[in-house]
């Protein structure tokens, strides 16, 4: 080692020196307790912005793929869709490129009364059919059956309701209950409300409280019967192969839908709610990353208490032949060594975590005895988590280059000690 100038840039007795200084003795314990508690830090900001974030893709996902699976993507509604030549028009809507479903529907409001609760309510009436072509619905009956619906003079008294309104109105598979409608037939004195029972055929779960607790689904000849509609629909409810391509497809849904037709797509419906669950998304990353960033402060108060100890040491290999440069890099290896080890495990501990987020939910929920994720609140059932490679791919990336910048002052500080002067007071 007469002369360490002759070594390369991280060379092996760099790396030496930067494991020995890592690694401090017992007499340096002080900064061996900081090292472990900035390690600590960045672990737990990096596992913390994984999580969090691939909570909110999954939230997102699975809202999205459970609203745009009980709602369509396209409203189409025109004076044709309504005429003599309805059939027509719903065929030339199906066969335009990228449509998978064209759906006539009656959609009204009514209360729903049952042995044990009164409840509001969304009556949709569809055909059959058109029912059965409804994967989220007729994939997800979970008592009783659609046997019977649709069957009957004008289409029959069965219908289809969610479970949590089964629950709050206290019914089962051929219990009745009774629809109120508000637009009834005109009298003397107003409009009347029309009421009457029908039996539950099945009881169906999508997994959203939002859709569970409200929607009646009804035989379309029954519900333009009991709402007054004679032979008319309200809307024609479409379904695409990929939702974001709804709004590219608007132009030849309404030019298939005649003249006078009005199509709305599902962003135009629910654009408040996805743009606040963006919105939400991004000043979340903004915070974690303000997280990540102060846990990366942390290596800079264990370098400069490290540089303080190991003064006299820098001096000795400042006089040995060790060049600023030797120095500087020696002591960004050892704090870089800090973050990159806490970014590591942190990105292990987080995808762990959100590939065994439902066993960890249902343990915590055995464990306290209470629901950690109500349904009620949050409108799913379970705590869904999405891994986006890419986002976690720049959450290590940022990390690691943050935890990098936070070693350059004080090893720049090192590099710059006098040896004279450190030598002289040692």
């Amino acid at each position: 080692m007469s002369d360490l100038r002759a070594a390369g840039p991280f060379s092996r007795w760099e790396r030496s020196v930067a494991r020995r200084y890592l690694f401090a003795k017992r007499k340096n314990g002080g900064v061996a307790l900081i090292s472990v508690i900035s390690f600590s830090a960045v672990m737990l900001a990096v596992f913390a912005l994984i999580t969090v974030m691939s909570v909110m893709n999954g939230f997102r996902a699975e809202l999205l793929g459970r609203i745009l699976g009980f709602n369509g993507h396209l409203y189409a509604q025109s004076p044709l869709i309504n005429g003599p030549d309805r059939d027509g028009v719903i065929s030339r809507i199906r066969a335009v490129p990228g449509v998978i479903q064209a759906v006539p529907m009656v959609e009204a409001q009514a209360m729903v009364i049952g042995p044990s609760q009164v409840t509001g309510a969304i009556v949709r009436g569809v055909t059959p059919g058109d029912l059965r072509s409804l994967k989220i619905i007729a994939d997800n009956i979970k008592k009783g059956s659609m046997t019977g619906f649709g069957q009957g003079e004008f289409g029959g008294d069965i219908v289809l309701i969610g479970d949590r309104m089964a629950i709050n109105l206290g019914v089962a598979p051929g219990d009745a209950i009774t629809l109120i409608s508000p637009s009834g037939p005109a009298t003397a004195f107003g409009a009347s409300t029309r009421e009457k029972d029908y039996i539950v055929g099945g009881i169906f779960s999508v997994g959203m409280s939002q859709f569970d607790e409200a929607y009646v689904y009804m035989p379309l000849d029954q519900s333009q019967l009991f709402f007054g509609r004679d032979t008319s629909v309200d809307y024609v409810e479409i379904k695409v192969d990929d939702p974001d391509d709804a709004k590219a497809l608007k132009p030849a849904v309404e030019a298939a839908s005649g003249p006078g037709a009005l199509v709305a797509d599902w962003m135009d419906k629910n654009h408040s709610y996805f743009t606040a669950l963006q919105v939400e998304r991004k000043v979340m990353r903004l915070i974690l990353f303000c997280i990540v960033a102060i846990a990366t402060l942390n290596i800079i108060s264990s370098l400069v208490m490290l540089v303080k100890n190991k003064g006299k040491d820098i001096a000795i290999l400042r006089t040995m032949g060790a060049g600023q440069g030797s120095i500087l890099r020696i002591f960004v290896m050892a704090g870089a060594s800090i973050g990159v080890a806490g970014t590591l495990t942190g990105l292990l501990l987080g995808v762990l975590f959100c590939a065994y987020i439902t066993p960890i939910q249902n343990f915590v929920e055995w464990v306290t005895g209470t629901a950690v994720f109500s349904a009620d609140v949050y409108m799913l059932s379970h705590i869904p988590a999405k891994i986006d490679w890419s986002e976690v791919g720049g959450i290590v990336g940022l990390s690691a280059l943050m935890s990098i910048a936070a070693t350059l002052p004080p090893a720049w500080r090192a590099s710059r000690i006098d040896p004279v002067e450190a030598l002289r007071y040692e």
